[in-house]
This record gives C-alpha cells, structure tokens and sequence, in this order.
C-alpha cells in the first residue's frame, strides 16, 4: 500500500490515525514529514506540531481538543537531526517535540522560543527533576517542557536468544556476532557511540578523546555488518521481533508492552552498564505560523494528568505529571517499571547531550560508519 493510498484511508475514515503511523513505519516511511490529516485540511487555529509518529493522537492534548474541536496540522518526523535540518533550513512549526539532550543544540541553532511557563496550567506539576535538567533552563528562561520519559534499553527474544547471552546482561548483545543479521539499533548518532563505549568501559561518553573514539570506530562498523537495520520508527522493531526477523533490538520501553499485549516472548534487560533514560518535551519555535495561544493551549494540554493517564497506560512510556500516575492502575504501573513513581524519578539520571567540539565529532564518525568509509 502506498503512500496516497494510506491518506486516502485516512480521509474516508477507514484507517485510524495510529494505524496510520504504524503503517507508515511498517513501510519504511518512518522518515517522512508528511501531514497527517493532508495539507488541504484544515488545522485547528492555524497551529502546526512537529512531531514524532504514534503521538498524533487525540488522547494526548484533550483539553486542546475540546477548546479547539480539530486537529492541528502535525507533519512527522523520524529522527531529530533530520527535525533541526528542516528547521535550519525554513520548515516552519509553531510546536516541536524534541528530547532534552537536544535542547542546547536546537537553541544554538536559533530554532527555539523561550517558554513563558507562568501561561501553564500544568507546569507546577511536572517532576521537579525533569524541570531541573541542565541546558532548558538558561538565563532565567525557559526552553523545553517536559512531555514524555523512559528508557532505552535491548529488547530481546527469550525463545530466540542463547540463555548464556544474557546471563551477564551487557549491551554487548548487540555486538554479538552469533547474531549476525538478526540485530537492530535505533538509527542516531550519539547513542551509537555511548553504547560502544559504555560496552568498552568508558565512562566519559560525552567527551571522548580521539584516542577513545578511535577505539569506538571499528567497533560501530564491525557492529554495522551485524545489523538487519538501523530503525527510525518503534514499529519497525515491534514487527521484526514479533515475526522473529529479529532476535534484539535497542528499543524503548514502550515497545515491551506492545509486544507482550501481543503474546511475543520478549525481556527487557538491565545492562550491566546501565540502562538510558531519555526526557523529551514540548518547545517553541523561534519562527511560529500558527496562533500563540493555540500553541501554549497544546503544550498544556500535553503535560495535564489526562494526557499522561493516556500515555502511561496505553502506550507504556513515563509522563512528567506527577498527577497522571494516581490515574493509573498500580499494577499497571509496576508492569511498566512505574511503581513507587516518587522515588525512581527522584533520582533518575537523565541522558545529558554531548557538547561542542565532541557532538559533532560523534556525527562526523557515526556518517562516516554508515558510509563504509
């Protein structure tokens, strides 16, 4: 099915909007910038999202849709720096959903607003973690809200991979070449390069000298022969592991509950290295289309205790509201590793961004791996 196809789907009312980005991703299009609901629609008070796939959802910014009655104009995209380049380069947006590694880097970039926080309602109930990661406050402004939280880790089949692979949990599994074929990781830069590290047992991910980096470089390509592919959207992992394409796969925690709801025998590991913990989050453009009120409205409505019951319950990641977890069923949250919410965030390390000069070094050599060069 193509393309236009899908849309035609959607427009008639025959395909739901999440069947719609599960689709696009199923089909490799996870890439795409493409408006869900079609250009010629009309979008609710001229405002348009710039977001990733499976977060086009109604559910998650109910009190906009009540003020507003319609959808926002939301084109997708598949990974960040593909995000910031279309940004740099004129693509206009009145909301992005970035993580807060990026935040630095988008507002160097001069692609961000700062955020008048005292226009959200929900803002005072956000973790007081999540409002204290380095780099969204700056000079006294405000420069990312934050939206959703989890981890990242490998996901792995229990009827499909050695026992013996994983007793001693490491990221190594994804550099196991007894997997060859059958492996995936998520299609970034700098990730790439803290596994590769953390697996050789550096500690310093965000300031790797070039020694260390040359160490890391024939490690990623001898890891690249292994790869089935490099994913952009969850769905393409949720679906090779489901079929057993698949045997591990770097995946977010979101994905063991879709693949479990679906009877897939599937282990979430605790690497022994650490596992990730990403917050990403809501910012404002520093060149807006839409209306300013429509904008704060959708950014309210993201981080309110409705949104984050949603989030939380249907689609398996942490919200920032505090209050949405007295939403949720308990069993549910100790399912998805959300139990005793106070505390874990309290004292949760979220992934910090490599600064300048080693940011771009990363890129420069994750390109030049994928390159063959």
């Amino acid at each position: 099915m193509d393309t236009q196809e899908l849309l035609g789907r959607l427009r008639a009312g025959t395909l739901s909007r999440r069947d719609f980005t599960r689709a696009l991703g199923a089909v490799g299009l996870g890439l795409a910038a493409l408006p869900v609901a079609g250009r010629a629609a009309k979008a609710a008070a001229n405002l348009t999202v710039f977001g990733w796939a499976g977060y086009d959802v109604p559910e998650l910014f109910p009190s906009f849709m009540e003020k507003y009655g319609e959808m926002p104009n939301y084109p997708l995209f598949g990974a960040e720096e593909e995000a910031l380049q279309k940004l740099r380069a004129g693509f206009q947006a009145d909301v992005i959903h970035p993580c807060s590694y990026n935040c630095k880097r988008w507002r160097d970039a001069g692609v961000l607003a700062p955020i008048d926080t005292s226009r959200l309602s929900n803002y005072a109930d956000i973790w007081p973690k999540f409002q204290e990661i380095p780099e969204t406050q700056v000079d006294g402004k405000t420069w990312f809200v934050p939206f959703d939280c989890g981890n990242a880790s490998i996901l792995y089949r229990t009827d499909l991979v050695d026992p013996a692979d994983v007793a001693d949990p490491s990221w190594a599994l994804l550099f196991n070449e007894k997997y060859a074929g059958r492996l995936s990781m998520y299609n970034t830069d700098t990730t790439l390069i803290e596994i590769a590290a953390r697996v050789l047992g550096m500690e310093n991910y965000n300031s790797l000298s070039d020694e260390q980096l040359a160490k890391v470089k024939p490690m990623l390509a001898e890891q690249q022969k292994l790869m089935r592919f490099y994913w952009d959207d969850a769905t393409q992992i949720e679906n090779g592991l489901a079929s057993g394409e698949l045997v591990a796969a770097y995946a977010w925690n979101g994905s063991v509950k879709t693949l479990r709801e679906q009877g897939v025998p599937v282990e979430y590991m605790v690497p022994k290295e650490g596992i990730l913990t990403w917050v990403c989050g809501l910012v404002l453009s520093s060149d807006p289309i839409g209306d300013e009120q429509a904008a704060y409205d959708f950014i309210d409505a993201m981080i309110s205790p409705e949104a984050g019951e949603f989030l939380i319950a249907e689609q398996g990641y942490g919200h920032s509201n505090r209050k949405a977890y007295e939403r949720v069923d308990p069993e549910v949250l100790a399912s998805l590793g959300f139990d005793n919410a106070e505390e874990k965030f309290a004292i949760a390390t979220v992934s910090d961004e490599a600064d300048e000069p080693y940011r771009s070094k990363y890129i420069a050599l994750v390109e030049q791996v994928k390159a063959g060069l």
